[in-house]
């Protein structure tokens, strides 16, 4: 990409929010940016994107993903509000692990969890760097709308493989990267970037600023082979009952009736 290119973007998933400008990626300077909009803005912008669903009109009461976990090892990634650990304390999880970069987001999934009577243990750490999580301990490893933050994807799927036992479970969710390429315009859909192109932007919101990148689904799928994982299952489609269900006319709707904006991968580790 040009580095003076300027382009509207999708943040999460939903309508254009800003311009993106391509940037260098610089992992301290990421780390620094987005740990600060999530402890300040995060929420109110952009919201929460938690389990039952997946993202925008994908839900596990659909897909059926976890199945029973009852008596399962859960570890989050990007553990967010704590919102998605509940859902799964709330289906007899034996132990509730999370991770988050944001101090302010932890404080919120600790009163979050404790409100609800459960109990977890909470990092806040980058998810690609060594926090002290126990090796070959977890059922199942998931991260609702947050992987795709990580400065280092392959090293994330390195670490991520290395918490799991044999045979355990990697599901993860994410904004699907077509749908970050394509606008609405004109009551038409424009493609306003390549799909390709995966090099690093900053989008200037509310007060605040985010640093991301839009990798290929080829890029996910390939990491998760190079990490040792093989997948199982691979979701990508709008589910039509949910949106009946809201009733929901909206651009952004007419659009995920096109083209998926949700993907969501599970994997075992070999």
């Amino acid at each position: 990409m040009n580095k003076d290119a300027v382009y509207p973007t999708n943040i999460i998933g939903a309508g254009e929010v800003g311009r993106a400008i391509s940037v260098d990626m610089d992992q301290n300077a990421v780390y620094q940016t987005n740990s600060f909009y999530w402890d300040t803005k995060g929420n109110d912008f952009l919201g929460a994107i938690v389990l039952p669903y997946y993202g925008a009109y994908v839900s596990e009461e659909k897909c059926q993903l976890f199945g029973d976990v009852s008596g399962k090892r859960m570890l989050e990634i990007g553990c967010g509000n704590g919102q998605s650990l509940q859902y799964h304390g709330e289906r007899k999880a034996s132990e509730l692990w999370g991770v988050d970069l944001s101090e302010k987001q932890i404080e919120k999934a600790k009163l979050q969890l404790k409100t609800c009577g459960l109990s977890a243990q909470l990092l806040c750490s980058p998810m690609e760097e060594e926090c002290g999580l126990p090796l070959d301990y977890f059922d199942c490893v998931y991260s609702i709308y947050a992987i795709g933050w990580t400065t280092d994807l392959e090293g994330t799927f390195r670490r991520i493989a290395s918490y799991l036992k044999k045979d355990g479970v990697f599901i993860f969710s994410w904004s699907h990267p077509i749908h970050k390429c394509v606008a609405a315009e004109n009551n038409r859909l424009a493609f306003k970037k390549r799909y390709f192109d995966e090099s690093w932007y900053s989008v200037s919101l509310d007060e605040g600023a985010l640093t991301l990148s839009d990798r290929k689904l080829s890029t996910y799928v390939n990491a998760l082979a190079k990490s040792g994982f093989v997948i199982e299952q691979m979701i990508e489609e709008s589910d039509e009952d949910i949106m009946q269900s809201r009733n929901d006319n909206s651009d952004f709707a007419q659009k995920a009736k096109m083209l998926p904006v949700t993907f969501v991968i599970k994997a075992r580790k070999l």
